[in-house]
């Protein structure tokens, strides 16, 4: 009988709330996949998380993960994207990057993944229908609306609100706070705008990529509703996640991580 493909070895750079959500469920058990390996800030303050593990990964420098694993899951603040992720493209491996947006700033790392033979592979994250859009991209795409609608505490302390002055606090209807391209919405909103970022790579591109951003007193989850003009298609999308723990980070972001990496042992595998 021919042997099983080797486990795939997991390292997670950041324990914030999606990393320790992907870190407990690969401890469960994921097929073909282990967890080797963590980076955190403060290892410290994990101590009660990291002992309730059943098997206890190697805790590590970030710069070290690529040494200990096959593919390295970057959910970390997205200014130490390139600390996390260069080392894993030098060594030819797979860096899934959530901190999506800080791509745009580190465009050459696609370069470096080129040249030694590595990957950057972005989940879907709060978004569905990326594998529609990439569909729509093989051919032509007109347009791309994004417009994101959040509650008041997943929006404190963007740049683009301290910058202009913005007071949000005592909003009694919903406000637009923003609208351009999704290169600018990245900027202004880095914690919150990842989605839009993946969406104009998956298809025309983050300056003819039009965002809007709302902050919304009357709704309790991050809203995103889509509008694609292809030449294959037109259609709409729009999703309402739930905040994890961290309410700029929505709950279906971890989940999307888990089912990305479950796809790469996965017998059989559905969409794009």
């Amino acid at each position: 009988m021919a042997d099983h493909q080797k486990d795939l070895r997991v390292a997670i750079a950041g324990l914030g709330s999606i990393g320790a959500k992907i870190a407990a469920e690969l401890d469960r058990g994921l097929e073909g996949l282990v967890l080797s390996a963590i980076a955190a800030r403060e290892p410290d303050r994990h101590r009660s998380f990291l002992s309730g593990l059943r098997h206890s990964p190697a805790i590590l420098p970030i710069e070290q993960l690529s040494e200990a694993a096959d593919i390295v899951v970057e959910c970390a603040p997205s200014g130490v994207l390139r600390s996390i992720v260069e080392p894993v493209l030098r060594r030819g491996k797979a860096a899934v990057v959530v901190s999506v947006g800080a791509l745009l700033d580190n465009s050459d790392l696609i370069d470096l993944a080129k040249a030694h033979g590595g990957r950057i592979i972005v989940p879907t994250g709060a978004l569905i229908g990326l594998d529609a859009v990439n569909a729509a991209a093989v051919g032509t795409i007109h347009s791309v609306k994004m417009v994101t609608r959040k509650p008041i505490d997943g929006l404190k302390g963007a740049p683009f609100i301290v910058q202009n002055g913005i007071d949000i606090d005592n909003l009694r209807e919903p406000l637009m706070l923003f609208a351009g391209t999704a290169r600018e919405a990245a900027k202004g909103f880095p914690a919150n705008l990842n989605v839009a970022v993946a969406l104009s790579l998956a298809g025309i591109g983050p300056d003819r990529t039009i965002v809007e951003i709302w902050a919304d007193p009357t709704v309790t989850r991050n809203v995103h509703r889509i509008e694609v003009e292809a030449d294959s298609a037109r259609f709409s999308m729009g999703i309402e996640n739930i905040p994890s723990e961290n309410p700029k980070t929505g709950m279906i972001t971890a989940l999307s991580v888990i089912a990305l990496l479950r796809k790469q042992r996965a017998t059989l595998s559905i969409g794009t």
